[in-house]
C-alpha cells in the first residue's frame, strides 16, 4: 500500500487539512507535542480500517464540528484506489470504496459498512491488528509483539504466513471425526436392537399359519348362519308389509270419523242462519216503511245544513264590516286629538317666544362686554405661541444636563467599584500562581499515572485473552487425553487391529503402537500440566493487576477536576497581569471626575443655552395667570351669544307660528265633521245594513235544525236493519243448497266406513294366524356380529403378523447393512483424527513457521548488528523442555513455545532488563524484519513503513544508526514515515511535513 493523497475534515485535532504523497519516498513528520503527528497516520488507518486510538466512535469528530470526513487514495499493486469514510455525531458511519480507471473512479462499495469493509482487506490483503504489529510502530506501541506471549506471537505469524485456513481444516477434520464416531455409535445401537428383533422370525411364522386355519372356519361357519338369516328375513318382509297395509286401511278409518264430525257440525251451524234469515225476511214491510221515514228525513236536514252554511257566511262578514268601521272611527278620533295637541303647543310656545323678547336689551350690553374679553385674550394666546417652544427647549436642555450629571455620578460609582476589585486581584496574584504551579505538578503526576494505568489495562486484557486461550488448550488437552485412553484401552487385547488404519498386528508392531500411543499420552498429559499450571499463573496476575488498576484509577478520580480548576485559575492569572497599569488609569480618571461633580463643570453648552433661554423669557413678560383669568373671563359672558341667538330664533319661530295656527283650526273642525257623518253615511254602514237584509231572507232556524238532525239519528237503526234484509235475501237461497250437499256427503261418508271395518278385521286374523320370526332375526343377527368381530380380529392379527415377516426381513438386509456401515465410520473416525492433529498448531502451522523463523532472525540480526554497532544477537526459541514430575531431565518432553532470547556482552538476558533505548533498537529490528519478510512473500506485499515517535528514547549515537538503518532498507519500501518531536533530527529527512498546532486547530506543511 503505497500513499498518493489524504484529505481530513474535522479528524481530532484538524478541521481542514491535505497532503500530497507524489514524490515522497523517505519523510520526516515533525512538531511540537500534541500538534496531530499522530493524528494524521490514525486517520489513514481509521479510514481504511475504521480504529483508531478513540475508545468512543464519536471522539473522532473535532470539538464542536458534527461530521468527520477522511479522504485517502493510495496505491496496492498496479491499481489505484480511494477509500472515503464520514461520520456524523451520534449517527453511523459512511464508507466508499473506490478504484481508478481511464474514465475515472469507478465505485467498488458493498451493500452495507462490513460488505465494503471485506471488500478493501479483499483488495490490500492486510487487517488492521496484522497492520499495527508489522509495518506500523504506532506511539507507545513499537514494543507490541515484543510484550505479547509466546503463543500470541505464533498467532500473529501464522496469520501473516496465512495460516488460519488450516484452523479451519482442523476444526472440520474434528467436526468430520465427531460425526463419525456419533454415526458409529448410533449404528451399533441399532443392531443390537435389530438383533433381538431378528429372533422372533420362528415364533412369527408359526402363530401366522395358526391363524390361517382358525379363519377359515369361522369363514364357513359365518356363511351358513347368512343363509339362515336371510330365510327369516323374508318371512319378516311379508309380516311388515301386512301390518303396513293395515296401519294404512286404520288410518283411512279414522280420517273419515274426522270428515264426519266436521260435516255435522257444519250442518248444524248451517240450519242455525237460516233460522236467522228467516225471521229476517218474514219482518220485510216494517223495515222498507221505517227506512222510507229516514230517507225523508234526511233530506229536509240536507236543505237546513245548506242554509246554515249561508247564514253563518253573512253573519261572519257582518262582524268583519262592523270591525272595520269601529276602526275607522278610531283613526279620527286619535288624529282630531293630535290636531288640538299641536294647537294648545302652538300657543304655548307664542308666550315663551314673547318673554325671551323682552330681555333683548340686556343681551346687547353683554355682548359688547364678551368682544373686548376676547381681544384680550386673542393677545395673550399669541403670547404664549412665542413663549411654549421656548419653555421646551428650557425643559429638554435641563433634562440633558440632569442625564450627564447622573451619568458621571454612575461612572465615577463603577470605578470605584473597578478600583477595589482590581486592588483584591493584585493582592491575589502571587497565591494564584503558586496555585497554578502546585496543581500543574499534580496533573504532571497524575499523567505519569494515566500512561500507566493505560499499560496496566492492556496488560491485564492481555493476560485475560492468553488465558482465554489457555483454557481452550485445557479442553483440547482434556479431549485428546480421552480419546488416547480409549486407544489405549482397544490395544490391551494382544489381536486388536491398528487403530488408524485398521489392519492386523503382529506383536512387534503391536508392541510399538502401544510404546508410541503411551508416550503420546504422557506427552499430552505433561502439556495438560503445563496448561494448568499458566492457568493458575495467569489467574493470579490478572488480580493483581486488577487490585493495581482500581488503585490507581481511585486515585486518577480527580484528574479531570484539576485540569479544569488549572484552567480556572490560568485563565485568572492572565487576568491579572496588567491590573496595576488599570488600576492607575482608573484613579486618575476618578479624581477627574470627583472635581468636575464638585464645580459643576460639566456640559457648558448647554448651560449657556439656559440661562440665554431665561433672559429672553423675562423680556416677554408672559404670565400664564393672566392667562388663565383672561379665559375665565370669557367663559363667564359666553351666555349672551347663547341668549342673543336665542333671541334670533324666536322672531323666525314666532312668524311660523302665526302661519300654522289657521291650518291647525281648520282641520280639527273637518275631522269633527267626518266623525259625525262616518256613523250613518260611511260605506262600511251600508254594507251592514244589507247583510242584515240578507239575514233575514235566508229564514235560518237553529231550532228547528236540531229537531230534524235528532230524528235522522233516531232513524240510523232503519237503515241497518234494510241492510240485513237485502243481505237475508241473497244468502238464504245459497245457505239452503250447501245444506242439502252436507246431508249427502254424510250418507256417503257412512257408507265407506263400513267397508273398511269389514277389511280391518280381516287383516287383524290373517295376522293373528301367522308367525312373528323377529326374536329369532335378532338373536342370529347378535350372533353374526360376534362372529364377525372375530373374523375382524384374527384379520387383523394375521395382516400383522404378515407385516412383521416383512419387517424382519427387511431388518435382516439392513443388518447386513449396518455392519458393513460401522467398519467404514471407525475407519473414517481414525482418518479425520489423524487429520485434525496434523492441521493443528502443533502440525503443518509449526513446521511451516519453523521453517520461516531462521529467515526472520537472520533479517532481523542483519539489522540489530547495525543499529547496535554489533553488540545485540536475537534468537528465537520454538521449543523449550516442559514441567513434569513424572520425567526426568533427560527424558523431559519438549513444549512448543515461540520465546525470544537477545544476547549482548554480558550474556544472554531477558527482555526486560533492556534500557529503553536497547529495548527500542532490539524491537525496531524485529519490526523491521517482519515487515521485510512480508514484503517478499506474495500474499501480502507491505510497501509502507512508519514509525511513530521511535527517536525520543535514543541517544544522540543512536538516533544516527537509526536514521542510517532506515536509509538503507529504503529501497524495500516505496514510503517510509518517520515522526518525532526533536527538531536537530529534521536535517536529516530530504522531505518534511511539519505539523503545528492554532486556535483552528492543526496545520500541515509540506517542505521538500
Amino acid at each position: 500500500m503505497i500513499p498518493v493523497q489524504l484529505i481530513i475534515k474535522n479528524f481530532l485535532s484538524y478541521r481542514d487539512a491535505a497532503l500530497d504523497f507524489s514524490g515522497l519516498h523517505t519523510a520526516c513528520i515533525c512538531g511540537s507535542n500534541g500538534a496531530g503527528k499522530s493524528s494524521l497516520l490514525e486517520a489513514i488507518t481509521w479510514a481504511i480500517w475504521g480504529e483508531s486510538r478513540a475508545t468512543i466512535e464519536d471522539d473522532v469528530i473535532h470539538s464542536g464540528a458534527q461530521e468527520v470526513r477522511i479522504d485517502f487514495t493510495f496505491q496496492s499493486g498496479l491499481q489505484t484506489y480511494r477509500v472515503i469514510r464520514n461520520r456524523v455525531r451520534g449517527g453511523t458511519s459512511i464508507l466508499e470504496f473506490q478504484i481508478e480507471t481511464p474514465a475515472g473512479f469507478r465505485p467498488l462499495t458493498g451493500k452495507g459498512l462490513k460488505a465494503t469493509q471485506d471488500v478493501i482487506l479483499e483488495h490490500i490483503k492486510l487487517d488492521y491488528e496484522t497492520f499495527i504489529n508489522s509495518a506500523y510502530l504506532r506511539q507507545g506501541k513499537a514494543d507490541e509483539f515484543m510484550l505479547k506471549r509466546p503463543a500470541e506471537r505464533k498467532e500473529i505469524l501464522a496469520e501473516l504466513l496465512k495460516l488460519n485456513q488450516y484452523d479451519e481444516l482442523e476444526e472440520r477434520a474434528k467436526d468430520k471425526s465427531k460425526l463419525y464416531r456419533i454415526r458409529g455409535e448410533d449404528l451399533e445401537n441399532s443392531l443390537a436392537n435389530i438383533k433381538i428383533q431378528l429372533q422372533q422370525r420362528e415364533t412369527t411364522e408359526t402363530q401366522r399359519a395358526e391363524l390361517e386355519a382358525q379363519l377359515n372356519n369361522l369363514q364357513q361357519v359365518q356363511a351358513f348362519e347368512n343363509i339362515q338369516l336371510q330365510s327369516l328375513q323374508v318371512i319378516q318382509h311379508q309380516r311388515q308389509s301386512w301390518e303396513q297395509q293395515l296401519n294404512f286401511v286404520r288410518q283411512r278409518y279414522d280420517n273419515l270419523n274426522q270428515d264426519s264430525d266436521r260435516l255435522q257440525q257444519e250442518q248444524i251451524s248451517v240450519k242455525s242462519q237460516l233460522t236467522d234469515l228467516e225471521k229476517i225476511i218474514n219482518q220485510q214491510v216494517d223495515i222498507q216503511a221505517g227506512y222510507a221515514q229516514y230517507q225523508s228525513l234526511q233530506s229536509q236536514e240536507e236543505i237546513f245544513a245548506a242554509k246554515f252554511e249561508q247564514h253563518t257566511r253573512a253573519t261572519n262578514l257582518k262582524q268583519q264590516k262592523q270591525q272595520q268601521l269601529y276602526k275607522q272611527t278610531q283613526d279620527l278620533e286619535r288624529q282630531l286629538q293630535q290636531a288640538e295637541a299641536q294647537l294648545a303647543a302652538l300657543e304655548q310656545q307664542e308666550q315663551e317666544i314673547s318673554q325671551t323678547l323682552s330681555k333683548s336689551g340686556d343681551i346687547e350690553t353683554a355682548i359688547l362686554q364678551l368682544n373686548t374679553a376676547r381681544q384680550h385674550l386673542t393677545n395673550l394666546d399669541q403670547l404664549q405661541m412665542q413663549v411654549t417652544p421656548l419653555l421646551q427647549q428650557r425643559a429638554s436642555l435641563q433634562s440633558q444636563l440632569d442625564r450627564t450629571h447622573a451619568s458621571l455620578v454612575a461612572r465615577l460609582e463603577q470605578m470605584q467599584a473597578t478600583e477595589k476589585q482590581l486592588q483584591n486581584q493584585h493582592h491575589r496574584q502571587p497565591q494564584l500562581q503558586q496555585a497554578v504551579i502546585e496543581i500543574g505538578t499534580q496533573i504532571e503526576e497524575l499523567d505519569k499515572k494515566r500512561v500507566y494505568l493505560q499499560r496496566v489495562k492492556e496488560k491485564g486484557q492481555e493476560r485475560r485473552h492468553f488465558l482465554e486461550r489457555l483454557q481452550a488448550h485445557q479442553g483440547d488437552y482434556e479431549r485428546l487425553l480421552g480419546e488416547l485412553e480409549q486407544k489405549l484401552q482397544m490395544l490391551q487385547n494382544p489381536d486388536a487391529s491398528c487403530p488408524l488404519c485398521e489392519r492386523p498386528l503382529d506383536e512387534h508392531h503391536w508392541s510399538k503402537v502401544i510404546e508410541k500411543t503411551q508416550l503420546e499420552y504422557e506427552d499430552t498429559q505433561g502439556q495438560f500440566w503445563v496448561v494448568r499450571e499458566q492457568i493458575a499463573v495467569s489467574d493470579r496476575e490478572i488480580q493483581v493487576l486488577r487490585q493495581e488498576y482500581r488503585e490507581i484509577d481511585q486515585k486518577l478520580s480527580g484528574y479531570d477536576s484539576l485540569r479544569e480548576k488549572r484552567g480556572q485559575l490560568a485563565a485568572q492569572l492572565e487576568a491579572t497581569s496588567d491590573v496595576q497599569q488599570q488600576l492607575l488609569q482608573i484613579i486618575s480618571e476618578k479624581q477627574h471626575l470627583e472635581n468636575s461633580l464638585e464645580t459643576g463643570d460639566y456640559a457648558p453648552e448647554k448651560q449657556i443655552e439656559i440661562q440665554q433661554l431665561d433672559q429672553y423669557l423675562q423680556q416677554l413678560n408672559y404670565s400664564e395667570q393672566d392667562h388663565v383669568l383672561a379665559r375665565s373671563d370669557v367663559d363667564k359672558l359666553r351666555w349672551a351669544e347663547i341668549k342673543q341667538g336665542q333671541i334670533k330664533d324666536a322672531l323666525k319661530r314666532q312668524g311660523q307660528l302665526i302661519a300654522r295656527k289657521p291650518e291647525l283650526t281648520a282641520n280639527i273642525a273637518q275631522l269633527q265633521f267626518q266623525l259625525q257623518q262616518g256613523q250613518t253615511d260611511s260605506d262600511c254602514a251600508k254594507e251592514i245594513a244589507n247583510l242584515e237584509q240578507q239575514i233575514a231572507e235566508i229564514g235560518y232556524s237553529s231550532e228547528q235544525h236540531n229537531y230534524l238532525r235528532q230524528g235522522v239519528r233516531q232513524g240510523q237503526g232503519w237503515q241497518l236493519r234494510h241492510q240485513q234484509l237485502l243481505s237475508a235475501q241473497a244468502q238464504y237461497p245459497q245457505l239452503s243448497n250447501k245444506s242439502q250437499d252436507l246431508e249427502d256427503s254424510l250418507q256417503r261418508i257412512f257408507k265407506e266406513r263400513e267397508i273398511l271395518t269389514q277389511q280391518i278385521d280381516n287383516m287383524v286374523k290373517q295376522l293373528t294366524d301367522s308367525a312373528n320370526p323377529t326374536a329369532q332375526i335378532n338373536a342370529l343377527e347378535q350372533q353374526l356380529a360376534n362372529r364377525r368381530r372375530e373374523l375382524d380380529h384374527k384379520i387383523s392379527q394375521l395382516g400383522q403378523l404378515k407385516q412383521m415377516s416383512l419387517q424382519l426381513e427387511t431388518l435382516q438386509n439392513q443388518y447386513e447393512q449396518d455392519i458393513q456401515q460401522v467398519q467404514i465410520c471407525k475407519q473414517q473416525q481414525r482418518v479425520y483424527q489423524e487429520l485434525a492433529q496434523a492441521f493443528g498448531k502443533n502440525g503443518i502451522q509449526a513446521l511451516m513457521i519453523e521453517n520461516i523463523l531462521p529467515q526472520l532472525e537472520a533479517e532481523a540480526n542483519q539489522l540489530l548488528s547495525r543499529l547496535s554497532a554489533n553488540q545485540f544477537h536475537v534468537q528465537f526459541i520454538t521449543q523449550k523442555a516442559g514441567r513434569s514430575g513424572k520425567s526426568s531431565k533427560k527424558n523431559a518432553k519438549l513444549i512448543d513455545t515461540l520465546d525470544i532470547l537477545i544476547a549482548d556482552s554480558r550474556g544472554t538476558r531477558s527482555y526486560e532488563t533492556y534500557s529503553g533505548g536497547e529495548a527500542f533498537r532490539i524491537n525496531f529490528a524485529i519490526r523491521l524484519a517482519l515487515a521485510k519478510l512480508l514484503a517478499q512473500r506474495a500474499g501480502a506485499s507491505l510497501q509502507l513503513l512508519v514509525i511513530d515517535e521511535g527517536f525520543g528514547t535514543q541517544d544522540g549515537e543512536g538516533c544516527d544508526r537509526l536514521i542510517a538503518a532506515i536509509n538503507a532498507i529504503s529501497s524495500d519500501f516505496a514510503c517510509i514515515l518517520t515522526v518525532t518531536h526533536m527538531p536537530h533530527l529534521k536535517e536529516a529527512f530530504q522531505a518534511r511535513i511539519e505539523v503545528s498546532k492554532n486556535q483552528q486547530g492543526s496545520q500541515l506543511q509540506l517542505l521538500m
